[in-house]
């Protein structure tokens, strides 16, 4: 795991014990300068006490879930994040082997705090605080005190301080790569509490290889390993698991279908809070190595864009470009580009239930999210390396040698942004985990001379 850098304490977390109220001022720490001067975040409680604190376990053991590594791999990767903002607590999360993303959406109606500062802070889940979550009851109070580099929980049995972990490349690139799959997704089924509880059930307990696929025949719905008309693709079926002890509160269960089935997102909701899993197409592939993002990356905007951009919008808040173009004439197009990279460095989420993207004002300085996609990096080198070069560039189509390693050249041919290349990872991936670095090193020949 690559660690991107230590947090450091400016000082210690404080708590206030009165008659009715504990209230606590946590120690946070940020490449943000002005966020290291906040005290606290948030303090307050969530109403829906027994569903958050449910939700909220459940989050804890997602991170610890290895759906594709060993289990001495996962003790370092325990790393959600929470971001404070625009009303709302959203609290998120990547399994161990970056094959699950998991979020928590606690909504305005959902909440009874004070918001003190809008901002972003990643925190360690540790099993004691798991086992506090487990122990609020339907009447317990669950008061939440979020700063930038601890969480503290407390409830009417446990109290418990949690300490951060430093956020990993990983978290970045998968932030990224998740908002590309969900902002193009759509509803494929919704599911009422009884049916999901009774479709859940056929779900094997134990990992499975084969590809399973949804359908509705009638009134019911049905998981099999053989593909049905209008079905919906589910791989590492066996993942659903960690949804299974939410589903007797929900009030309903969504499922979201990817264009071309490489993932598939679960939406649970209890109304003031909504719970969210996105699935890779296996155990075997991890997020954070997708890069579908990454040709939004070939556009390079200038700085002062987005060091205004990240100024203007306030964490958790809606995300919408037409009215931001419309606001400071701005043309659309390039506020549709500008979208594209804020999504690629994970500073924008996207919310399937409203379908918007929302600013997530991550907590590291923007030149750093800007720099984590080393097949980018290597297309980069082989343009400085002057390795791309062009043999047909008409309306007929493109092709263009690319000279690699140890005297090994590739070609890229195609029309458009159809592009082909001869080089293994496109040969065993196509288009679906983004462009080849050849692909893209010719993208960046053609983009110098037009």
């Amino acid at each position: 795991m690559n660690v991107d850098f230590d947090y450091l304490y400016q000082h210690t977390s404080t708590i206030a014990i009165g008659s009715k109220d504990k209230s606590f001022i946590l120690a946070h720490c940020s490449e943000i300068e002005q966020d290291n001067q906040v005290p606290c975040f948030f303090h307050g409680s969530i109403i829906n006490s027994f569903v958050a604190s449910k939700c909220l376990s459940t989050l804890g053991k997602t991170v610890r879930s290895h759906f594709a590594i060993s289990p001495d791999q996962r003790i370092n990767m325990r790393d959600p994040i929470v971001s404070v903002g625009n009303g709302q607590l959203h609290f998120e999360a990547f399994s161990s082997c970056n094959s699950v993303y998991a979020r928590i959406d606690v909504l305005q109606t959902g909440i009874d705090g004070e918001f003190i500062q809008s901002g972003c802070t990643n925190v360690d889940f540790n099993d004691v605080t798991i086992r506090a979550f487990n122990t609020v009851n339907r009447t317990d109070k669950l008061i939440v005190g979020v700063g930038s580099n601890e969480l503290k929980v407390i409830t009417a049995r446990a109290e418990t301080t949690e300490k951060k972990v430093s956020l990993p490349d990983r978290w970045i690139k998968g932030l990224g790569n998740v908002q590309v799959y969900l902002s193009q997704m759509e509803l494929a089924f919704q599911l009422n509490r009884i049916e999901a509880l009774q479709l859940f059930k056929a779900i094997p307990k134990s990992a499975v290889k084969p590809e399973y696929f949804l359908s509705k025949s009638g009134n019911s719905y049905t998981f099999s390993a053989v593909a049905k008309p209008n079905s919906l693709k589910i791989g590492g079926i066996h993942r659903l698991n960690l949804i299974e002890n939410l589903l007797i509160h929900v009030d309903s269960v969504s499922f979201y279908k990817h264009e071309d089935q490489q993932s598939t997102a679960v939406v649970l909701d209890f109304k003031d809070i909504q719970m969210l899993f996105l699935l890779s197409e296996s155990v075997y592939r991890g997020f954070s190595g997708e890069s579908k993002h990454i040709e939004n990356l070939l556009v390079q905007l200038p700085e002062e864009w987005l060091l205004g951009i990240n100024n203007y919008f306030k964490t958790n808040e809606v995300f919408q470009p037409t009215l931001v173009s419309i606001e400071h004439d701005i043309q659309l197009g390039t506020m549709e580009t500008m979208q594209a990279s804020l999504s690629s460095m994970g500073l924008l989420g996207y919310d399937l239930w409203s379908n918007n993207y929302f600013y997530r004002k991550l907590p590291f300085k923007l030149s750093r999210l800007k720099r984590f996609n080393p097949r980018l990096q290597n297309a980069v080198k082989l343009i400085d390396e002057d390795a791309v070069l062009l043999l047909q560039h008409d309306k007929n189509g493109i092709k263009a040698e690319v000279k690699g390693s140890a005297d090994l050249s590739h070609i890229v041919v195609g029309k458009g942004n159809d592009l082909q290349c001869t080089c293994t990872w496109f040969t065993n991936n196509r288009t679906n985990r983004g462009l080849c670095k050849h692909i893209l090193a010719v993208k960046m020949k053609l983009s110098d001379i037009s």
